[in-house]
């Protein structure tokens, strides 16, 4: 030891990476409990060198606090010691800082016919020699078999393999390992902003004009990875002036991955469930519903084949609302049961439309349900349904579900006399005063428990709230005669008193 000059023992052991680092590793036994565990093993002395909390009666102690037993480092906090210690050994010149990469070599050994080329030629008497800028970029030969065979696919095309050396025109070979698919998908999207150029990898003005990328969706297992690697290109293409910007996507959604029993979904493991006999039973719309409704699109989802049979029968209810099998529609006067069912209407049309700018589609689809329920209830009460008013509120039902199931909604709009293609209907408009709660269920509680629910005004201020809540006699009687000491009021949803 450097420091106080006392010996270290040496420990020999073979789960030290080679790799990482020089090879070899120091053991704070008070610190890691790994490292107690082998000092305790093989009888080395255990030294803490950072205090612990008085209530700690742990082992290893691996939180922060003041260095002990270190010397001329004694009272300071962890990274202060640190610092100190660095400087020390420095100054000293028996040491000296270095950045510990953990970068590897990008993987090469799954090679794809469709991998990105080397653009590299080996000649014996050269070495290794590029590609000449003017032969650039290098393009994949046709083939007729590409399946893995422990060789590069295009190892076993003559043509492509044999060439003349560009330095002193001798026979060569050229480099036939592709690199990682992710190579490709790093600036794909740079190339969509001017995919026909052959002159160049784009024109900077073009993609000036397209990026950032607004919306970037992708599945969650490519969230470090392909995003890391995107990103990279995109600076390095900054650095060189060839875009503006040195973040590829403006807004970023990762999406979940679908799980079956208790893996996610995936040829690989033969867990694939085919949709042909869903599709035969259920339909597109409503495999494609049951997708959406299956939870979070941010978070896996364990697939059921019940789920869409959930779905399958919302769908058979607003078809047969549409085709008129359920309730009755006359042409009698507005009651207010019409406005209610058009004030639900603009509520789930609200929702809704947040939802999807969101993507919450399984509370978005949800809310559609609760909205047939609801429309389904007004065809079958006593006054039955307003024709007028069915036709505004299913109208909109129409709207909303194309986006979700467009084959059925598209087929009733047509079936109901909707012109040219439900796709290209506007989007419903929302009535924000339809829209709006005329009233809620406030909840008061005293002391931490619920005591009162009163119906009160969507739109109730603070001071009416808790005055609404103090006027109820429940709450009287828990009182007890006595003021509350504390109040917190979250108009409409709920007030809390503390006595």
């Amino acid at each position: 030891n450097p420091v106080n000059g006392k010996d270290m023992p040496l420990y020999i052991a073979d789960y030290v990476l080679m790799g990482y680092g020089t090879g070899a590793i120091m053991a704070v036994p008070g610190q890691d409990q790994r490292d107690w565990d082998f000092a305790a093993k093989y009888g080395i002395d255990i030294v803490r060198t950072v205090q612990p909390p008085e209530d700690f009666h742990g082992e290893a102690y691996t939180g922060e606090g003041a260095a002990i037993n270190s010397g001329f480092l004694d009272g300071l906090e962890v990274e202060a010691a640190k610092e100190k210690a660095i400087a020390w050994l420095e100054d000293e010149g028996i040491g000296r800082r270095t950045v510990n990469w953990r970068l590897r070599d990008w993987l090469v050994s799954r090679q794809r016919y469709w991998g990105t080329p080397i653009p590299m030629i080996t000649c014996p008497e050269c070495g290794l020699v590029p590609v000449p800028e003017e032969d650039l970029p290098v393009l994949h030969p046709d083939v007729d078999d590409y399946a893995p065979k422990g060789q590069s696919p295009l190892a076993t095309v003559a043509e492509f393999v044999n060439v003349d050396c560009p330095k002193c025109g001798g026979p060569a070979q050229r480099e036939t390992d592709t690199m990682d698919t992710f190579v490709d998908s790093s600036w794909y999207f740079l190339r969509y902003t001017d995919p026909h150029n052959d002159e160049a990898i784009f024109d900077p003005e073009k993609a000036g004009y397209w990026m950032p990328l607004d919306q970037y969706i992708g599945g969650v297992e490519h969230a470090v990875l392909h995003l890391l690697y995107a990103r990279f290109v995109t600076k390095v293409f900054h650095d060189m002036g060839l875009v503006d910007v040195s973040e590829p996507f403006a807004r970023l959604f990762t999406q979940g991955m679908i799980v079956k029993d208790g893996a996610k979904m995936s040829k690989s493991k033969g867990n694939v469930v085919a949709p042909d006999e869903l599709y035969e039973r259920f339909g597109a719309d409503a495999m494609r519903l049951y997708e959406m409704f299956i939870g979070p699109a941010t978070d896996d989802a364990i697939w059921s084949d019940r789920g869409v049979d959930g779905t399958a029968r919302f769908l058979d209810r607003v078809w047969r609302m549409g085709r008129g099998e359920i309730g009755a529609v006359t042409d009698r006067d507005e009651t207010k049961e019409d406005t209610d069912i058009l004030r639900l209407a603009h509520r789930t049309l609200k929702k809704v439309t947040e939802d999807i700018d969101r993507f919450r589609f399984n509370t978005a689809v949800a809310a559609m349900m609760e909205f047939s329920n609801g429309l389904a209830s007004y065809l079958r009460s006593d006054a039955g349904g307003r024709d007028a008013t069915f036709d505004e509120a299913y109208d909109m039902m129409l709207r909303m579900l194309s986006p979700m199931a467009p084959h059925v909604a598209h087929e009733l709009w047509e079936l109901r006399g909707g012109e040219a293609m439900l796709a290209t209907a506007p989007w419903p408009a929302l009535d924000e005063a339809l829209a709006r709660l005329e009233q809620v269920t406030m909840v008061v509680q005293v002391n931490g428990k619920v005591r009162e629910r009163i119906e009160v005004d969507a739109d109730i201020s603070e001071e009416d709230a808790v005055a609404a809540a103090l006027a109820s006699e429940k709450v009287q009687g828990h009182l007890a005669g006595k003021q509350p000491t504390k109040v917190i009021a979250r108009p409409p949803n709920i007030v809390s008193l503390v006595v």
